[in-house]
Protein backbone atom coordinates (compact mmCIF):
# COMPACT_ATOMS: atom_id res chain seq x y z
CA UNK A 1 0.00 0.00 0.00
CA UNK A 2 1.23 3.27 -0.73
CA UNK A 3 1.98 5.78 1.73
CA UNK A 4 -1.14 7.96 0.61
CA UNK A 5 -2.98 5.58 0.92
CA UNK A 6 -1.99 4.11 4.45
CA UNK A 7 -2.65 7.44 5.21
CA UNK A 8 -5.76 7.73 3.86
CA UNK A 9 -6.95 4.41 5.89
CA UNK A 10 -5.32 5.74 8.87
CA UNK A 11 -7.66 9.15 8.75
CA UNK A 12 -10.55 6.78 7.87
CA UNK A 13 -10.33 4.64 11.07
CA UNK A 14 -10.35 7.55 13.45
CA UNK A 15 -13.39 8.73 11.70
CA UNK A 16 -16.46 8.57 14.31
CA UNK A 17 -18.96 6.14 13.59
CA UNK A 18 -22.96 6.94 14.28
CA UNK A 19 -25.68 5.00 15.29
CA UNK A 20 -28.07 7.67 14.85
CA UNK A 21 -28.09 11.53 14.25
CA UNK A 22 -25.53 13.73 16.50
CA UNK A 23 -25.13 17.15 17.65
CA UNK A 24 -22.13 18.59 17.11
CA UNK A 25 -20.64 18.64 20.80
CA UNK A 26 -21.71 15.02 20.34
CA UNK A 27 -19.77 14.32 17.51
CA UNK A 28 -16.92 16.19 18.25
CA UNK A 29 -16.61 13.75 21.75
CA UNK A 30 -17.04 10.61 19.19
CA UNK A 31 -14.14 12.38 16.72
CA UNK A 32 -11.79 12.83 19.92
CA UNK A 33 -12.56 9.42 21.09
CA UNK A 34 -12.03 7.46 18.04
CA UNK A 35 -8.24 9.49 17.53
CA UNK A 36 -7.69 8.18 21.07
CA UNK A 37 -8.54 4.69 20.33
CA UNK A 38 -6.64 5.34 17.82
CA UNK A 39 -3.57 6.31 19.61
CA UNK A 40 -3.72 3.12 22.07
CA UNK A 41 -3.73 0.97 19.51
CA UNK A 42 -1.66 -2.03 20.20
CA UNK A 43 -0.95 -0.49 23.78
CA UNK A 44 -2.74 -2.35 26.43
CA UNK A 45 -2.21 0.12 29.14
CA UNK A 46 -2.94 3.35 27.10
CA UNK A 47 -6.21 1.56 26.72
CA UNK A 48 -6.77 0.93 30.21
CA UNK A 49 -6.20 4.50 31.25
CA UNK A 50 -8.73 5.33 28.11
CA UNK A 51 -11.00 2.84 30.02
CA UNK A 52 -10.41 4.41 33.80
CA UNK A 53 -10.70 8.17 31.80
CA UNK A 54 -13.99 8.45 29.61
CA UNK A 55 -16.34 5.37 31.88
CA UNK A 56 -18.02 7.74 33.97
CA UNK A 57 -18.33 10.36 31.37
CA UNK A 58 -19.93 8.16 28.46
CA UNK A 59 -23.83 7.96 29.46
CA UNK A 60 -25.61 4.40 30.14
CA UNK A 61 -28.14 2.72 28.50
CA UNK A 62 -31.43 3.64 28.89
CA UNK A 63 -31.38 7.22 30.30
CA UNK A 64 -31.43 8.91 26.96
CA UNK A 65 -28.38 8.70 24.64
CA UNK A 66 -28.13 5.20 24.32
CA UNK A 67 -27.32 5.85 20.48
CA UNK A 68 -24.22 7.90 21.88
CA UNK A 69 -23.18 5.07 23.94
CA UNK A 70 -23.37 2.88 21.14
CA UNK A 71 -21.57 5.09 18.76
CA UNK A 72 -18.90 5.70 21.10
CA UNK A 73 -18.79 1.65 21.28
CA UNK A 74 -19.01 1.42 17.39
CA UNK A 75 -16.45 4.01 16.73
CA UNK A 76 -13.56 3.12 19.26
CA UNK A 77 -13.91 -0.68 17.92
CA UNK A 78 -13.59 0.94 13.98
CA UNK A 79 -10.20 2.45 15.09
CA UNK A 80 -9.07 -0.56 17.33
CA UNK A 81 -10.68 -3.59 18.56
CA UNK A 82 -8.72 -4.57 20.95
CA UNK A 83 -9.12 -0.86 23.03
CA UNK A 84 -13.29 -1.61 22.60
CA UNK A 85 -12.31 -4.80 24.02
CA UNK A 86 -10.84 -3.33 26.84
CA UNK A 87 -13.63 -0.64 27.17
CA UNK A 88 -17.36 -2.28 26.54
CA UNK A 89 -16.99 -4.13 30.15
CA UNK A 90 -15.84 -1.38 31.91
CA UNK A 91 -19.10 0.94 31.18
CA UNK A 92 -20.94 -2.51 31.45
CA UNK A 93 -19.88 -2.89 35.00
CA UNK A 94 -20.55 0.56 36.21
CA UNK A 95 -23.91 0.51 34.35
CA UNK A 96 -24.42 -2.37 36.15
CA UNK A 97 -23.87 -1.29 39.39
CA UNK A 98 -25.82 1.98 38.84
CA UNK A 99 -28.76 -0.14 38.71
CA UNK A 100 -28.07 -2.15 41.40
CA UNK A 101 -27.68 1.24 43.52
CA UNK A 102 -23.97 0.09 43.92
CA UNK A 103 -21.31 2.40 44.15
CA UNK A 104 -18.15 2.01 41.96
CA UNK A 105 -14.88 2.13 43.67
CA UNK A 106 -12.30 3.66 41.35
CA UNK A 107 -10.31 1.89 38.63
CA UNK A 108 -10.75 -0.31 35.48
CA UNK A 109 -13.75 -2.97 35.92
CA UNK A 110 -14.14 -6.02 34.04
CA UNK A 111 -17.24 -8.57 33.93
CA UNK A 112 -16.95 -12.59 34.76
CA UNK A 113 -20.02 -13.56 34.41
CA UNK A 114 -19.67 -15.85 31.93
CA UNK A 115 -20.12 -20.25 32.69
CA UNK A 116 -17.16 -22.29 32.05
CA UNK A 117 -17.20 -26.35 31.82
CA UNK A 118 -16.88 -28.69 34.95
CA UNK A 119 -17.96 -27.36 38.84
CA UNK A 120 -18.96 -23.76 38.85
CA UNK A 121 -17.09 -21.01 40.90
CA UNK A 122 -18.98 -21.02 44.30
CA UNK A 123 -19.97 -18.36 46.79
CA UNK A 124 -20.60 -19.37 50.58
CA UNK A 125 -21.75 -16.38 53.24
CA UNK A 126 -19.04 -15.63 55.71
CA UNK A 127 -20.70 -13.69 58.61
CA UNK A 128 -22.21 -10.58 56.71
CA UNK A 129 -20.32 -10.94 53.32
CA UNK A 130 -19.29 -13.77 50.88
CA UNK A 131 -16.03 -15.52 49.96
CA UNK A 132 -15.63 -17.31 46.53
CA UNK A 133 -13.89 -20.22 46.06
CA UNK A 134 -12.97 -22.19 42.65
CA UNK A 135 -12.51 -21.50 38.69
CA UNK A 136 -13.58 -18.99 36.92
CA UNK A 137 -14.09 -19.21 33.28
CA UNK A 138 -13.70 -16.49 30.53
CA UNK A 139 -11.83 -13.85 33.11
CA UNK A 140 -10.71 -10.93 30.60
CA UNK A 141 -7.86 -9.25 31.71
CA UNK A 142 -7.62 -10.49 35.31
CA UNK A 143 -4.43 -9.98 35.60
CA UNK A 144 -4.36 -5.93 34.89
CA UNK A 145 -8.26 -5.03 36.14
CA UNK A 146 -8.75 -3.69 39.45
CA UNK A 147 -12.42 -4.55 40.00
CA UNK A 148 -14.46 -7.36 38.46
CA UNK A 149 -18.39 -8.43 38.59
CA UNK A 150 -18.27 -12.04 39.18
CA UNK A 151 -20.89 -14.66 38.80
CA UNK A 152 -21.06 -17.84 41.14
CA UNK A 153 -23.26 -20.12 42.42
CA UNK A 154 -24.82 -19.73 45.90
CA UNK A 155 -26.64 -23.05 46.40
CA UNK A 156 -28.44 -23.29 42.66
CA UNK A 157 -28.73 -19.67 41.81
CA UNK A 158 -26.73 -17.82 40.38
CA UNK A 159 -25.71 -14.35 42.06
CA UNK A 160 -23.20 -11.11 41.23
CA UNK A 161 -20.59 -10.40 43.34
CA UNK A 162 -18.11 -6.93 43.35
CA UNK A 163 -13.99 -8.31 43.68
CA UNK A 164 -11.25 -6.93 44.00
CA UNK A 165 -8.60 -8.52 41.47
CA UNK A 166 -5.57 -7.70 43.46
CA UNK A 167 -6.68 -9.95 46.62
CA UNK A 168 -4.20 -12.34 47.03
CA UNK A 169 -6.51 -15.58 46.85
CA UNK A 170 -7.16 -14.37 43.03
CA UNK A 171 -4.68 -16.22 40.49
CA UNK A 172 -4.88 -16.11 37.11
CA UNK A 173 -3.98 -19.48 35.19
CA UNK A 174 -0.97 -18.79 33.05
CA UNK A 175 -0.06 -20.39 29.63
CA UNK A 176 -4.17 -20.71 28.68
CA UNK A 177 -5.07 -17.67 26.10
CA UNK A 178 -2.96 -18.66 22.49
CA UNK A 179 -5.66 -16.79 20.82
CA UNK A 180 -4.38 -15.23 17.75
CA UNK A 181 -7.47 -12.40 17.55
CA UNK A 182 -7.56 -10.09 20.72
CA UNK A 183 -4.05 -11.30 22.01
CA UNK A 184 -3.44 -8.46 24.23
CA UNK A 185 -6.99 -9.31 26.24
CA UNK A 186 -5.75 -12.70 27.88
CA UNK A 187 -9.19 -13.57 28.87
CA UNK A 188 -8.06 -17.36 30.64
CA UNK A 189 -9.73 -18.74 33.90
CA UNK A 190 -8.69 -17.55 36.98
CA UNK A 191 -8.39 -19.65 40.53
CA UNK A 192 -10.33 -18.05 43.82
CA UNK A 193 -9.59 -19.21 47.32
CA UNK A 194 -11.19 -17.62 50.38
CA UNK A 195 -11.73 -14.43 47.77
CA UNK A 196 -14.10 -11.57 49.54
CA UNK A 197 -17.15 -11.29 47.31
CA UNK A 198 -19.82 -8.16 47.98
CA UNK A 199 -22.91 -9.10 46.36
CA UNK A 200 -24.64 -6.75 44.16
CA UNK A 201 -28.03 -7.40 43.62
CA UNK A 202 -29.99 -10.50 44.94
CA UNK A 203 -29.73 -14.07 43.57
CA UNK A 204 -30.85 -14.12 40.10
CA UNK A 205 -31.31 -10.61 39.24
CA UNK A 206 -28.25 -10.22 37.31
CA UNK A 207 -29.69 -12.37 34.30
CA UNK A 208 -33.74 -10.56 35.25
CA UNK A 209 -32.62 -7.09 34.78
CA UNK A 210 -33.95 -5.25 31.78
CA UNK A 211 -29.80 -3.99 31.41
CA UNK A 212 -28.98 -7.71 30.36
CA UNK A 213 -30.41 -7.53 27.32
CA UNK A 214 -29.19 -3.84 27.02
CA UNK A 215 -25.81 -5.08 27.30
CA UNK A 216 -25.94 -7.65 25.41
CA UNK A 217 -27.11 -5.07 21.98
CA UNK A 218 -24.08 -3.10 23.48
CA UNK A 219 -21.50 -6.07 22.39
CA UNK A 220 -22.66 -5.87 19.17
CA UNK A 221 -22.38 -1.68 18.77
CA UNK A 222 -18.43 -3.08 18.80
CA UNK A 223 -19.18 -6.22 16.16
CA UNK A 224 -20.69 -3.28 14.33
CA UNK A 225 -17.66 -0.65 14.59
CA UNK A 226 -15.12 -3.94 13.86
CA UNK A 227 -17.04 -4.54 10.55
CA UNK A 228 -17.18 -0.85 9.57
CA UNK A 229 -13.44 -1.02 10.44
CA UNK A 230 -12.92 -3.72 8.02
CA UNK A 231 -15.19 -1.91 5.36
CA UNK A 232 -13.45 0.99 5.24
CA UNK A 233 -10.19 -1.15 4.45
CA UNK A 234 -11.98 -2.71 1.57
CA UNK A 235 -13.36 0.55 0.56
CA UNK A 236 -9.77 2.38 0.92
CA UNK A 237 -8.25 -0.92 -1.70
CA UNK A 238 -10.77 0.12 -4.69
CA UNK A 239 -8.36 3.42 -5.00
CA UNK A 240 -5.63 1.54 -5.89
CA UNK A 241 -7.21 0.35 -8.80
CA UNK A 242 -10.68 0.93 -10.98
CA UNK A 243 -13.10 -1.53 -9.52
CA UNK A 244 -14.29 -4.38 -11.88
CA UNK A 245 -17.67 -5.37 -11.70
CA UNK A 246 -17.08 -8.10 -8.50
CA UNK A 247 -15.63 -5.97 -6.39
CA UNK A 248 -18.27 -3.30 -7.18
CA UNK A 249 -20.64 -6.45 -6.27
CA UNK A 250 -19.08 -6.84 -2.95
CA UNK A 251 -18.55 -2.52 -2.15
CA UNK A 252 -22.56 -2.77 -2.58
CA UNK A 253 -23.48 -5.85 -0.48
CA UNK A 254 -21.28 -4.37 2.65
CA UNK A 255 -22.94 -1.08 2.16
CA UNK A 256 -25.95 -2.76 2.35
CA UNK A 257 -25.29 -4.94 4.79
CA UNK A 258 -23.81 -2.15 6.98
CA UNK A 259 -26.62 -0.28 6.76
CA UNK A 260 -29.26 -3.11 8.33
CA UNK A 261 -26.80 -3.53 11.09
CA UNK A 262 -26.90 0.41 11.79
CA UNK A 263 -30.82 0.26 11.20
CA UNK A 264 -31.22 -2.25 13.68
CA UNK A 265 -28.86 -0.83 16.39
CA UNK A 266 -30.54 2.58 16.19
CA UNK A 267 -33.89 1.20 16.23
CA UNK A 268 -32.87 -0.57 19.75
CA UNK A 269 -31.61 2.41 21.08
CA UNK A 270 -34.52 4.69 20.60
CA UNK A 271 -37.12 1.85 21.90
CA UNK A 272 -34.45 1.33 24.94
CA UNK A 273 -34.72 4.86 26.01
CA UNK A 274 -38.39 5.09 25.33
CA UNK A 275 -39.08 1.72 28.07
CA UNK A 276 -40.02 -0.52 25.46
CA UNK A 277 -37.50 -2.87 25.66
CA UNK A 278 -37.46 -4.63 29.18
CA UNK A 279 -38.16 -8.53 30.08
CA UNK A 280 -39.24 -11.25 27.31
CA UNK A 281 -39.49 -8.48 24.44
CA UNK A 282 -35.85 -7.09 25.36
CA UNK A 283 -34.51 -10.09 25.53
CA UNK A 284 -36.29 -10.69 21.91
CA UNK A 285 -34.94 -7.53 20.78
CA UNK A 286 -31.38 -8.36 21.89
CA UNK A 287 -31.27 -11.53 19.91
CA UNK A 288 -32.48 -10.30 16.86
CA UNK A 289 -30.24 -6.97 16.91
CA UNK A 290 -27.30 -9.67 17.82
CA UNK A 291 -28.41 -12.07 15.00
CA UNK A 292 -28.29 -9.13 12.10
CA UNK A 293 -25.32 -7.18 13.37
CA UNK A 294 -23.47 -10.69 13.64
CA UNK A 295 -24.29 -11.95 10.14
CA UNK A 296 -23.52 -8.63 8.80
CA UNK A 297 -20.19 -8.58 10.20
CA UNK A 298 -19.36 -11.87 8.83
CA UNK A 299 -20.50 -11.09 5.41
CA UNK A 300 -18.17 -8.14 5.67
CA UNK A 301 -15.52 -10.30 6.50
CA UNK A 302 -15.81 -12.73 3.80
CA UNK A 303 -16.26 -9.97 0.94
CA UNK A 304 -13.09 -8.19 2.08
CA UNK A 305 -10.94 -11.55 2.13
CA UNK A 306 -13.09 -12.36 -1.78
CA UNK A 307 -12.44 -8.69 -2.71
CA UNK A 308 -8.82 -7.80 -1.66
CA UNK A 309 -7.24 -11.09 -1.75
CA UNK A 310 -4.61 -12.37 0.45
CA UNK A 311 -2.33 -9.06 0.13
CA UNK A 312 -3.61 -7.66 3.05
CA UNK A 313 -3.90 -10.09 5.25
CA UNK A 314 -0.52 -10.94 4.61
CA UNK A 315 1.64 -7.78 4.53
CA UNK A 316 -1.21 -5.14 6.51
CA UNK A 317 -0.81 -5.02 10.47
CA UNK A 318 -3.57 -2.99 11.35
CA UNK A 319 -6.04 -4.78 9.03
CA UNK A 320 -4.90 -8.46 9.67
CA UNK A 321 -5.08 -7.63 13.18
CA UNK A 322 -8.79 -5.85 12.86
CA UNK A 323 -9.93 -9.30 11.00
CA UNK A 324 -8.18 -11.69 13.42
CA UNK A 325 -9.67 -9.82 16.37
CA UNK A 326 -13.35 -9.47 14.96
CA UNK A 327 -13.24 -13.23 14.23
CA UNK A 328 -12.61 -13.99 17.93
CA UNK A 329 -15.19 -10.86 19.20
CA UNK A 330 -17.75 -12.61 17.10
CA UNK A 331 -17.95 -15.87 18.78
CA UNK A 332 -19.14 -14.03 21.66
CA UNK A 333 -22.64 -14.33 19.77
CA UNK A 334 -24.29 -17.86 20.25
CA UNK A 335 -25.06 -18.38 16.44
CA UNK A 336 -27.31 -20.75 15.72
CA UNK A 337 -28.05 -21.47 19.47
CA UNK A 338 -29.54 -17.94 19.69
CA UNK A 339 -31.72 -18.51 16.61
CA UNK A 340 -32.54 -21.66 18.21
CA UNK A 341 -33.83 -19.49 21.16
CA UNK A 342 -35.29 -17.10 18.74
CA UNK A 343 -37.22 -19.83 17.29
CA UNK A 344 -38.31 -21.60 20.58
CA UNK A 345 -39.99 -17.39 21.29
CA UNK A 346 -41.53 -17.47 17.80
CA UNK A 347 -43.51 -20.38 18.34
CA UNK A 348 -44.77 -19.80 22.10
CA UNK A 349 -45.54 -16.32 21.29
CA UNK A 350 -46.08 -16.02 17.81
CA UNK A 351 -47.49 -12.48 17.68
CA UNK A 352 -44.65 -10.68 15.91
CA UNK A 353 -44.39 -7.55 13.75
CA UNK A 354 -44.07 -9.98 10.28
Amino acid sequence: MTDDRRDAVTEAGSRPVEIASSTDDERRELATLCARARDAAGDLPAALALADDVGSRLPPPGTGRTAHLWSALAGIAAADLTVARVLEPHLDALAILGQAGTPAEPGTWGVFAAEGPDEPLRATQSGESYVLDGRKHWCSLAGDLDHALVSARVGEERQLFAVDLHDPGLTPVAGTWVARGLAAVDSGPVDMVGVPARPVGRAGWYLDRPGFAWGAVGVAAVWFGGAVGVARRLVAASGSREPDQVALVHLGAVDARLHAARSVLAEAAAAIDAGALTGTTGWRAALRVRDVVAGAAEDVLRRAAHGMGPGPLATDEDHARRVADLELYLRQWHAERDQAGLGRMLLDDPATTW
